[in-house]
């Protein structure tokens, strides 16, 4: 089977980069990152990807009038890179459908909270807030729907009582860096397709919050 062709999306400092980058090279995943693309000029995960040798792009939205324009330049760009599979790994963009649906099926996403709950920003804050006694991660397909594609696999972590936004966030993290390339390795193995609205894992469709890790 020759090795899947990945592009990954980031804004920031590519931690969860980094854990694929390190999967591929140690031949845990069976796939080539041919490119990473940012919107910052500055993320350090640039860095990260240029210490790897892959080839790496900056397409900044304060370039582009609107978002769908902006979508559009980052199709091609992505498209010039002929991936099988788009990887989100903390790029702070909400997608115009026709990005989304340009690359359904072939797009994942991360999301440090048990979805379907919290959706969008400052989850570590809203479980404590809520007074939740456990919190976590999903990998998920994209869709139109915030956060809302088909979930593959989620990893939970305890609330401590004296947890701050910050130090759950770090158990979320080593969390994030275990199952992402997990779900990456299952894609690139031609385990994982998604369906209408749910993940099917060697032809067997998962429950709505996807599986869990460790089984």
């Amino acid at each position: 089977m020759a090795p899947s062709r990945l592009v990954v999306l980031i804004s920031g400092s590519g931690s969860n980069l980094q854990a694929i980058i390190d999967a591929c090279n140690n031949g845990e995943i069976n796939a080539n990152i041919a490119a990473v693309i940012s919107n910052k000029a500055d993320a350090y995960g640039l860095e990260r990807a240029k210490q790897a040798g892959i080839a790496t792009a900056v397409l900044s939205h304060k370039d582009f009038d609107s978002r769908e324009a902006y979508d559009a330049e980052l199709m091609n760009v992505i498209d010039s890179f002929a991936p099988n599979l788009v990887v989100l790994a903390g790029f702070m963009r909400i997608l115009t459908p026709s990005l989304v649906q340009k690359f359904k099926g072939k797009m994942l996403n991360i999301h440090p909270s048990l979805l379907p709950k919290y959706q969008g920003l400052n989850t570590h804050q809203r479980a404590i807030d809520a007074k939740d006694d456990v919190h976590g991660v999903s990998v998920h397909f994209v869709t139109e729907e915030l956060d809302g594609g088909p979930v593959i696999l989620q990893a939970k972590v305890p609330v401590l009582a004296d947890d701050t936004a910050d130090t759950l966030a770090q158990r979320v993290h080593a969390q994030e860096h275990i199952i992402y390339p997990l779900v990456v390795k299952w894609f690139s193995e031609q385990r994982l397709t998604m369906e209408a609205d749910y993940a099917v894992l060697d032809k067997k469709q998962l429950p709505a919050h996807g599986a869990h890790y460790p089984e």
